[in-house]
């Protein structure tokens, strides 16, 4: 473990990239987990995860709390799940806006970063094997594939929410696939990241304001069971996926890379700049919105840029950037690891 020799430095730097990964994860279509895998705390992060196993368990339960803290390498994950916090708070939100006004400057941005990414691992990839040449193409028509998929309908059956919170948590754990949009494929995007999320800010200011009558409104009580069960699902999911990749990441080291390097890859029609949203619709063909009144997303139609508009070369402009930031964040990284 690295978490008692890290700098003030380190773990400012790691609080920010917490920060980029929950921002990444909030976004359909983008995975905080290729923020880890580019960033260089991959590894360090699934076999961090690894460790809140039942050995932890049982130092927490007996009180050994300094003993837990070192063994789930606590200061590694403490500082980006702050950092992932401060994201769902503030830069999440600019996001958010961002996405609003500036939606295909910002899908530009993402889709030069993934570009930049599949670089970064590439060119340090040196098993070009058939098997691992064979395996980036199955990931890369798999993350295809996923693109492609028509979204199911809303289902707040528990069992399922707990399925999409195992499902929906990926996005962390597995560089290329959003657990966002994986969640909009299911139908549950709005349910469990919009509607139910609502219902706790909703709640925790009732409580505050010492106003519990929310305990007789019916709907805002199923919100907050969906919320707690996907929590859990979110909970389980990292847990078991990170034992999976932990050890595949241990002895098929080479082939798992290789699924991650096509599966970014086929990522890239997920986060297509041009597009048009599709929205739900119901028999009617109304629009349906959710809680706050807002259109449900539904999946996107994509098209070629118009060449003749000024709107295209500045995305254009927006997606070397999104290269230029990973690169730079490669030489930044090669330059910090020269000075210690």
């Amino acid at each position: 473990m690295q978490q008692s020799t890290r700098t003030f430095s380190d773990k400012f730097f790691l609080v920010i990239k917490g920060l980029a990964m929950g921002a990444a994860n909030k976004v359909p279509g983008v995975s905080g987990g290729v923020v880890a895998f580019v960033a260089g705390f991959y590894e360090e992060f699934i076999y961090s995860l690894q460790k809140v196993n039942f050995k932890a368990f049982k130092l927490f339960v007996n009180f050994r709390f300094k003993s837990f803290w070192r063994y789930i390498n606590g200061r590694f994950l403490g500082l980006l799940v702050l950092g992932m916090l401060i994201s769902y708070f503030s830069v999440s939100k600019i996001l958010d806006y961002l996405i609003v006004h500036y939606e295909l400057f910002v899908w530009s941005s993402f889709f030069g970063m993934i570009i930049g990414s599949i670089y970064y691992i590439l060119k340090d990839f040196n098993e070009w094997s058939r098997r691992n040449i064979f395996l980036i193409l199955v990931g890369i028509m798999a993350g295809i594939a996923i693109s492609l998929l028509e979204p199911a309908r809303e289902n707040d059956n528990l069992w399922f929410v707990f399925f999409c919170g195992i499902i929906g948590v990926s996005g962390m754990t597995l560089p290329g696939l959003s657990g966002s949009f994986i969640l909009i494929l299911l139908g549950n995007y709005v349910l469990l990241l919009v509607d139910s999320v609502n219902a706790l800010y909703d709640t925790i200011a009732n409580i505050v304001q010492w106003d519990f009558s929310f305990l007789y409104d019916t709907a805002r009580i199923r919100l907050l069971k969906v919320l707690v069960v996907f929590s859990l699902g979110s909970i389980t999911g990292l847990v078991t996926l990170s034992h999976g990749l932990g050890y595949v990441l241990k002895h098929y080291k080479n082939a798992t890379f290789a699924v991650i390097i096509g599966f970014i890859t086929g990522s890239l029609g997920v986060v297509w700049p041009w597009k048009n949203k599709v929205f739900k619709r119901d028999d009617l063909g109304k629009i349906l919105t959710d809680g706050n009144g807002n259109p449900i997303l539904d999946n996107y139609d994509r098209y070629l840029p118009d060449l003749y508009s000024v709107e295209t070369y500045i995305g254009l402009v927006f997606i070397f950037l999104g290269i230029g930031l990973i690169l730079w964040l490669e030489w930044y990284g090669k330059k910090t690891l020269q000075h210690r």
